[in-house]
């Protein structure tokens, strides 16, 4: 087996520098993410209307991508709230690549038909939200900005330009190819700092930054989302001339952490009379957001969860 056909090529993060070795490297870094059963399976839980089900594809892969260039140990949240039809999208995913998500949608919304313009349409006035959670013992870090533009990556563009110190650019694809299942995809460029310095980009043609970034303006959505197309030979590509250097991808799974015990912590923290009106029938039953899975509990076990 040849290193190409061992090497994971779906659902993946792949990180990748572009240039050679040496006094002229660009200082240019970025990943390509490619989702496919993780994000099929993610939405399969789910009864969506295809154009909300497409925007959380899309937001997977930018929580994917963004999380990649993080080092933490806990769980980076992504999370959008707006006053349209889709109240708030969530995605999480923990250090190891575990990830999960969902969409709240008003009970009042309607049908929603696809769009060219989602984030007004579907989301409203809002804000976008990035979260790194490492625990009880650190301080959470988190980034907020008002959401702008039509597409979910050009949100993400205005919070690189809000927030962020690097110049980066970002395109996302989501969508079926054929009868397949939900597939997602995100290539990501980031200027690296020189001396800690923020690099801005130039206008000359002959910048190495702006060539990327005329690039990667190139690359279509079909491309990024072939099960067929390693990234790597994506990569190639667009950027054969200015050299690839990649480094192993790392693998994107769907985790999510919801478990019996778990969700018996949360109702212990109720009042009992709250835990009353929950019941229909003499049960307390509960649908996790965001796998959809239903945890039952009878008039015994809640005495006996309540107890403990």
């Amino acid at each position: 087996m040849t290193e190409a056909q061992s090497r994971p090529t779906d659902d993946v993060v792949q990180p990748f520098r572009l240039g050679r070795p040496g006094p002229d490297d660009p200082q240019i870094g970025g990943r390509v993410v490619r989702l496919g059963a993780v994000v099929d399976d993610i939405l399969g839980r789910h009864d969506y209307p295809e154009p909300v089900a497409r925007l959380l594809a899309e937001a997977l892969a930018l929580a994917a991508v963004l999380a990649g260039a993080l080092k933490f140990d806990g769980v980076f949240t992504l999370q959008i709230q707006g006053d349209g039809p889709v109240s708030i999208l969530v995605v999480d995913t923990t250090s190891d690549g575990a990830m999960r998500a969902y969409a709240k949608i008003k009970s009042d919304a309607g049908p929603l038909a696809p769009t060219e313009a989602p984030v007004p349409d579907l989301l409203g006035k809002g804000h976008l939200a990035f979260t790194v959670d490492q625990g009880p013992a650190t301080e959470r870090y988190q980034r907020i900005v008002d959401l702008k533009g039509a597409q979910l990556a050009d949100c993400a563009q205005h919070y690189f330009r809000q927030t962020e110190t690097l110049d980066a650019a970002i395109v996302l694809a989501a969508g079926r190819l054929g009868e397949g299942g939900w597939r997602a995809g995100a290539l990501f460029l980031q200027r690296l700092p020189e001396d800690g310095e923020r690099m801005l980009a130039s206008d000359d043609a002959d910048d190495p930054w702006r060539r990327a970034m005329l690039l990667l303006a190139t690359v279509q959505a079909g491309e990024m989302l072939d099960p067929a197309l390693d990234p790597l030979v994506l990569l190639y590509r667009l950027y054969h001339e200015d050299g690839v250097r990649a480094t192993p991808p790392r693998p994107v799974s769907r985790g999510c952490r919801c478990t019996r015990a778990r969700i018996g912590d949360v109702l212990r923290m109720l009042p009992r009379g709250e835990l009353e009106e929950l019941k229909i029938d003499g049960r307390l039953e509960v649908t996790c957001e965001f796998c959809n899975q239903m945890e039952s509990f009878d008039e015994r076990e809640l005495e006996v969860l309540l107890a403990g």
